[in-house]
């Protein structure tokens, strides 16, 4: 199988289980669960993948694997536990409200198949890493990523950890978190995110998957300024009184010092 029809079956695969999902989320009343499946969707192209390239070197294959359930898994799982026993997002209410009757079936393709797609584009060094027989052992971009997404996967991680229990103290209600990691840039968990991501691209560099540099960056677009830190932001800033402050001091993403008022 060449890499044009593995990516292909792979994109079948994915419309596929989005269709299920959005089926799912009808019979429920809730397009939030697609928010649960983000990380999931990716452990699950990762390995397919796996398992449709049998020639690809064994060992590079399984680091990448590894890292990416790591990450896919917990990240589900902590969204999960974060929306479980709660209404649908305000995003997905608001949506539900303006479309009427007819959001059913718009949900399909303003939610599940625009996700979809952006999982599939966005697997693309997923595939690459795997594709490729050569090199036949691990490289010095190999190991490289294995600092760099351990670097994300403790930011992100942390991150979340340390903003759950923040939530859960109501003498904390309406206030900014602006301890541990939370100290050094206002988007932790998204920066990490975006951390794993460029890891990945090191891998599929080295099987020779250069080209999938589009994935980090749309990934890192995304959580800066589409759907992420940009959109939580603009929510922040009205509700939260010393987040202006925070601004202020603390770095957007790149984690760093506070600065000084």
């Amino acid at each position: 199988m060449d890499f044009i029809s593995l990516y292909l079956t792979l994109g079948l695969l994915i419309l596929g289980l989005m269709s299920l999902l959005w089926l799912i989320s009808l019979a429920m009343k809730n397009s939030s669960i697609v928010d649960i499946f983000w990380g999931t969707g990716f452990v699950i192209t990762a390995w397919a993948a796996f398992l449709l390239t049998p020639d690809g070197f064994v060992g590079r294959k399984l680091l990448l694997v590894v890292l990416v359930s790591i990450w896919g898994l917990r990240l589900s799982l902590h969204i999960l536990a974060r929306n479980w026993g709660k209404p649908e997002d305000f995003r997905y209410q608001a949506w539900r409200k303006e479309a009427g009757a007819a959001w059913w079936w718009r949900s399909f393709f303003k939610v599940f198949l625009l996700q979809g797609v952006l999982l599939w584009i966005i697997a693309a060094p997923l595939v690459a890493a795997q594709f490729s027989r050569q090199p036949d052992h691990l490289i010095w971009l190999d190991f490289l990523a294995i600092p760099v997404w351990l670097i994300g996967f403790f930011f992100e991680a942390v991150g979340d950890w340390q903003l759950t229990r923040f939530k859960a103290n109501p003498a904390n209600k309406g206030q900014v978190l602006r301890t541990g990691v939370w100290r050094y840039t206002r988007h932790p968990n998204y920066f990490g995110d975006a951390t794993q991501w460029w890891a990945y691209y090191l891998i599929a560099l080295a099987a020779g998957g250069w080209w999938t540099i589009f994935s980090p960056i749309i990934m890192t677009t995304l959580l800066t300024r589409v759907s992420g830190a940009a959109l939580l932001e603009k929510s922040l800033k009205e509700e939260k009184p010393g987040y202006k402050e925070y601004v202020e001091t603390t770095n957007e993403f790149i984690p760093w010092f506070p600065k000084k008022k």
